[in-house]
């Protein structure tokens, strides 16, 4: 008899991974990744997710016809999976490369687009070329999916307002591209199921939008003052914090909503708030 059932691999079972693993098990997947410890692996195991421990070293050996989706960050070599998983990509049925919308660099509010040339402004970014460079030189089925702000539960303005960390810094034009992390595992899901053979998707929320108001909002929601507004001039960011800022773009999803028949489920920074808002007190 021959096994049909899908086989998914997540090379980093973290935040965003760890969703559509929830998804794809749903539907009656084998699934399996890699994670860093002994505890966690165990944890996963109970709940029918083979997990690999891994530390970024020495060979990993998914199943042969698994769907590999990675989103473990680069270094300056590239992608460490790409070392040591490279050799066994042929027996993939699929490579999802999870990316960053960093490596358009600075548009100055303008629209990236999948087409828009690459343009890395940060070491990160050359970074992320890099191991999306990697893996197009395999020849095999290879999706890019460059993603912007990530938020979600456990991790968005609300808790960063909570917490007294959060600040309404206003640089004038500046704008970011958001995803709630469901919309993540939602859009992978997708492309999964509708077996394309590869390319560049971004996966977004449909309204860019200066940060200074996604703050202001969170603090609406929990019924506080917004914190005052600093100008960018006088923030005294990090070099890091400031990296961020150097950069001012739209990110559009058209491509993922024509071509997987995604929709975000969240498609302002609004709606995703008040869905995590809403689950916390339910």
């Amino acid at each position: 008899m021959t096994d049909t059932q899908r086989s998914l691999y997540c090379f980093g079972l973290g935040y965003s991974a760890m969703r559509l693993a929830e998804r794809m098990l749903a539907r009656g997947w084998r699934v399996g990744g890699t994670v860093r410890g002994d505890d966690k692996a165990e944890t996963l195991q109970t709940e029918g997710i083979a997990a690999d421990v891994w530390d970024g070293q020495g060979l990993v050996s998914p199943p042969v016809g698994s769907d590999w989706v990675i989103s473990v960050p680069p270094d300056e070599g590239g992608c460490p999976v790409f070392a040591s998983a490279v050799s066994q990509a042929a027996s993939a049925k699929s490579i999802t490369y999870l990316s960053t919308t960093g490596v358009y660099g600075d548009l100055g509010g303008g629209w990236a687009f999948e087409w828009t040339p690459i343009n890395p402004q940060s070491k990160r970014a050359e970074n992320r070329v890099r191991a999306e460079q990697q893996w197009l030189s395999t020849g095999q089925r290879v999706s890019l999916v460059r993603l912007p702000g990530i938020y979600g539960p456990g991790r968005s303005p609300l808790d960063r307002v909570r917490k007294g960390e959060a600040r309404r810094i206003v640089k004038l034009g500046q704008v970011f591209s958001r995803v709630h992390v469901d919309d993540i595992a939602s859009g992978l899901e997708a492309l999964l199921l509708t077996e394309r053979e590869g390319g560049v998707f971004h996966l977004c929320d449909d309204e860019p939008a200066p940060p200074q108001d996604v703050i202001a909002h969170a603090a609406c929601l929990l019924g506080v003052d917004p914190p005052p507004e600093v100008e960018f001039d006088d923030a005294d960011l990090s070099p890091m914090a400031r990296s961020f800022y150097a950069e001012c773009k739209r990110v559009s999803n058209a491509r993922a909503k024509a071509a997987l028949g995604w929709r975000p489920a969240y498609p302002t920074y609004r709606d995703g708030l008040s869905a995590i808002l809403k689950a916390e007190t339910c």
